[in-house]
């Protein structure tokens, strides 16, 4: 039987798919392990030839590709990735070498770009496999819950690994580690700093920055560009994850935001680097590897710190520069992407506008409406919610954590303590030395948390936004709630409503039991970490890696639910309800 080139295309997919699973467990058994049965030359030379074959069936399938379909973004993605392998195996399997590199250094080079190759060709694969996770029979709500459960399980089985750590950890702390990570948290019962080597610090940098933006956006992105579409399906899957209701403008969506993603922490490395005081560090590779994961781990808002001390550490603590720059990035990935590409797109009229009025004299257009409720509820809040923590911390800190401190080091300080409890996690003082009324004003911020569509977690501060409106609403005798000159709709205020209750509710029970596995601890530190935990911020006053066994898994699931939502959590677990066809009579309950 003559096969047909769709067939071949086909059968060279599932062929790519299982060697780029070898190659990357491969990856990992090198890097994670000590090699008891292979040893690192003999485990590279396989990669090399499994890189090799993969290189080979990239360009069969790219004139396979042409002739079954062409697809331009595809055509371009897979000219730049068989490009970069070829020019990667020119480097190894020649004589050439970069002048000014000694052997060992040659050697390493090597197999950092084949690991490094061969990691994002399985990352390429799985991103193409994971836009048939439509066709699952379950709603999305349980798809999204299931994806970080599995990067979950997975960061923990890395973090496992003998050469993530200097020694052995428990299964329950690389789980915690894990959770707390992916869920971009940054609690820790261990020290980022000094119990995990390199490699773990590096698996927990990528699970935090996957973790951020979610796992499925993540994978989406590089499957279009390597599959060449998205189904109907796919696109119906995947508006509600990156919040667009126009079905042709989901990937320029996606796009949008992994760009505004890496653009800001680029350039949140560079400026970071550019700080640092080159006495601190051992050598130049440490200092780029300290601002790509701590300008990561800050526009994810994930609090980790590859400090023992975190940001407070001597040396870093008067590096206001550094401190500033990381509490933008904190803003801009918690402000929310909807409300970034908003802005963008009403930027983006206003010059065309402008342009055109200057170079053709054409008369002022009219700029639609784009920036809506939603954003201007969220610009409005967040910008009340850090002033207020920034007068209260410059006040009432006064003769505690900024004591000594003077100028531009107590502005900054000042705000980046107003930021840093909105889901960040960072700590630029000592946590435990500050005043009660600025640990009580964390409380409520901790509980607010950042912007819906974010990297933060939290009640979200469009959801506390509602809940106060329509407070302020029934106190004056409204029957609707009304603003800027619109209504809020009613689905809007029963699930503000819902996530509030199911907040207090689960942080509540948190506490509980906390309190009922670990009997001796204070209760307001207790609290805060409840607070922090359901809120995904990382900010502790010292009790963390104190926790009993219990405590830790309660915190866990805290974490877990907190990050991908309590309502998204119920959602996903219930089997839904179809729309109700009927109406039983209306009847009021008293209500004081």
């Amino acid at each position: 039987m003559i096969l047909n080139k769709t067939v071949i295309k086909r059968i060279l997919e599932k062929i790519l798919l299982v060697l780029s699973l070898i190659g990357f467990f491969l990856v990992i058994y090198e890097e994670g392990f000590n090699q008891p049965f292979l040893s690192i030359s003999d485990s590279h030379f396989v990669l090399k030839v499994i890189l090799t074959i993969i290189w080979t069936g990239y360009i069969c399938q790219f004139f396979l590709a042409k002739w079954v379909k062409f697809n331009f973004k595809k055509l371009v993605a897979e000219v730049l990735l068989i490009f970069l392998i070829s020019v990667v195996l020119f480097f190894i399997f020649s004589d050439f070498k970069l002048p000014g590199l000694d052997a060992h250094t040659s050697v390493t080079s090597d197999r950092f770009l084949v690991d490094f190759l061969v990691s994002v060709v399985f990352l390429i694969e799985l991103s193409k496999l994971s836009l048939g996770v439509g066709e699952l029979k379950l709603n999305p709500q349980m798809i999204f819950i299931l994806s970080f459960l599995t990067l979950i399980g997975v960061g923990t089985v890395l973090l496992m690994l003998p050469k993530a750590t200097y020694e052995p950890i428990h299964l329950v702390d690389a789980l915690f580690t894990a959770t707390s990570a992916v869920c971009v948290t940054g609690l820790i019962v261990l020290d980022t700093a000094k119990d995990f080597t390199l490699f773990g610090q590096l698996i927990i940098m990528i699970l935090f920055q996957i973790g951020g933006l979610g796992m499925m956006t993540f994978t989406s992105f590089f499957g279009f560009f390597f599959k060449g579409n998205f189904s109907f399906q796919n696109q119906l899957f995947l508006k509600d994850f990156i919040n667009e209701d126009r079905f042709g403008q989901v990937f320029n969506t996606l796009l949008k935001v992994i760009t505004f993603t890496f653009l800001v922490e680029g350039l949140g490395a560079v400026l970071i680097y550019l700080s640092l005081d080159n006495g601190l560090f051992e050598g130049t590779m440490d200092m780029i590897f300290f601002s790509v994961f701590h300008s990561v781990s800050g526009f994810c808002n994930a609090g980790f710190s590859i400090l023992s001390d975190g940001l407070y550490q001597e040396g870093f603590r008067q590096n206001y520069n550094m401190q500033l720059i990381i509490a933008l990035s904190i803003v801009l990935g918690g402000i929310g992407f909807p409300v970034v590409l908003s802005y963008y797109q009403y930027l983006k009229h206003l010059i065309k506008g402008l342009y055109r009025k200057l170079v053709f004299g054409e008369s002022y257009r009219y700029v639609p409406r784009i920036v809506n409720i939603g954003t201007r509820l969220v610009m409005i809040t967040t910008g009340i919610l850090l002033l207020i923590g920034f007068v209260v911390f410059w006040v009432f800190e006064e003769e505690y954590s900024l004591k000594g401190i003077e100028g531009y080091g107590k502005f900054v300080t000042a705000f980046f303590g107003a930021v840093t409890p909105r889901t960040a996690g960072f700590n630029t003082v000592d946590m435990t030395s500050m005043a009660a009324p600025t640990i009580l004003l964390y409380l409520l911020l901790m509980w607010i948390g950042a912007s819906p569509g974010s990297t933060g977690g939290g009640l979200k501060t469009s959801t506390f936004a509602v809940a106060i409106l329509s407070t302020l609403s029934i106190a004056k005798g409204k029957d609707r709630v009304e603003v800027f000159r619109r209504e809020i709709s009613n689905a809007t205020l029963k699930k503000a409503f819902a996530v509030t209750f199911l907040s207090v509710m689960m942080m509540g029970t948190t506490v509980f039991l906390l309190k009922l596995f670990d009997r001796d601890l204070p209760l307001t530190s207790v609290v805060f970490e409840a607070f922090s935990a359901f809120s995904t911020v990382g900010l502790s006053l010292g009790i963390t890696s104190g926790l009993s066994f219990g405590s830790k898994m309660v915190l866990i699931v805290t974490m877990f639910v907190g990050r991908i939502g309590i309502l998204t959590f119920l959602i996903g677990l219930s089997r839904g309800v179809k729309n109700l066809s009927y109406r039983y009579p209306e009847e009021s309950v008293f209500i004081t």
